[in-house]
């Protein structure tokens, strides 16, 4: 009888032990982890036009510099913002955004994201539990994350920075992550913008024009040829050395083959065209406000 209470005196004392241990290293249901947990955060704005109810995910990048795992989701809302936590990760992390509407530049009308399109944007680095706000993912962001996946080693943070830094120079807007374009659209919004912004948002307008142009029935499509265009390093209408197939981009029907001006006078022409066009174009601005950037597309090789 007396082994027997020993034992039983034994096995409560381990039980309890356990459950104090366990409660001082935060292990009990529900609550916020170990002290010194980490929590990081990523926000910014979807813009293609804003970009709103679409779907933004996080993913890390593997040590081969492709997608890796996610880390982070959140739906944009009507004026494209998002915000998501994204635990401790730390390292370069690619954006993605699909789904949602926006409203399309060139026509002034509501339209969806054409199905399988999708927006993205690469950060060359973040540390653990980092808070980095005023992210932008763009058409320019989505080209130049296709590059920088393209190129030998795929999504390093060199990589990354390279191509994003020379996106900009492209566009004469100094950093395409966090400069916020100007939306044509609202009235006024030239006076308000300095010129990279400016810059920005007449670019986004131009691949809409571009896309209307084309009758394209989703704007949305000329993202995933710009894409294609850039991931090589040179917007010519090829990828590497075969020309761009756009039958089936933004819901696009016939064996349309993209033009090799298409990222270069084509923008600028596409940019004249909507600037003129006061119905939609309500920023104020005029072919003067925008002749440098202009002048550069066309005179342009397309070397990125």
């Amino acid at each position: 009888m007396n082994a027997t209470k020993d034992l039983a005196w034994t096995l409560s004392t381990f039980f309890l032990s356990a459950v104090l241990v366990l409660t001082g290293c935060g292990g009990g249901g529900g609550g916020g982890g170990t002290s010194g947990s980490t929590t990081g955060t990523l926000s910014g704005t979807a813009a293609k036009g804003p970009v709103n109810g679409g779907t933004v995910t996080a993913y890390g990048v593997n040590a081969n510099g492709t997608r890796g795992s996610q880390i982070g989701t959140v739906k944009t809302n009507a004026q494209g913002n998002f915000s998501m936590h994204v635990g401790d990760y730390s390292g370069a992390v690619m954006l993605q955004l699909s789904g949602g509407n926006y409203m399309d530049e060139a026509t002034g009308q509501t339209m969806n994201m054409y199905q399988n399109t999708v927006m993205t944007a690469a950060i060359p680095d973040m540390t653990s539990g980092e808070t980095i706000g005023n992210i932008e993912i763009t058409p320019v962001t989505s080209m130049a994350q296709a590059w920088a996946q393209d190129m030998t080693g795929g999504m390093t943070q060199a990589n990354i920075a390279s191509s994003n830094s020379a996106m900009g120079q492209f566009f004469n807007i100094g950093d395409i992550l966090t400069t916020h374009p100007m939306d044509p659209l609202v009235q006024d919004s030239g006076a308000g913008s300095n010129q990279e912004q400016r810059n920005y948002g007449m670019i986004l307008a131009a691949m809409s024009q571009e896309a209307t142009d084309l009758t394209m029935p989703y704007s949305s499509g000329m993202v995933t040829a710009m894409m294609g265009d850039a991931s090589d390093g040179k917007m010519d209408g090829m990828t590497g050395n075969t020309q761009i197939y756009m039958g089936g981009m933004g819901g696009m029907m016939g064996g349309i083959m993209m033009e090799s001006t298409t990222g270069t006078s084509g923008l600028a022409n596409a940019m004249t065209a909507f600037i003129n066009n006061t119905m939609v174009n309500k920023s104020g601005l005029t072919t003067t406000d925008m002749q440098t950037l202009i002048n550069k597309l066309n005179t342009s090789n397309g070397t990125l």
